[in-house]
């Protein structure tokens, strides 16, 4: 893999990542929009919040893709 190709992987995940923040960052709203009201959905809550847990976890691993190992 040339530099240019590892370059190139890099701007994607990065891109990745900034969609992957974006909708975390949005369904946190959303949960906690859900929450204030006295009529919330339990079980659209519960998937809310599991989807919003798989979402940090997709997070955690692009950053350790894009973080480079660094040997102490």
């Amino acid at each position: 893999m040339t530099h240019a190709d590892k370059m190139e992987r890099l701007d994607i995940l990065r891109s990745k990542l900034g969609v992957l923040r974006e909708e975390h960052r949005d369904l946190d709203e959303a949960i906690r929009a859900m929450e204030d009201r006295a009529s919330a959905d339990m079980l659209t809550l519960r998937r809310m919040k599991k989807r919003k847990l798989s979402l940090k976890d997709q997070i955690a691993r692009l950053e350790d893709e894009i973080t480079p190992d660094i040997i102490a």
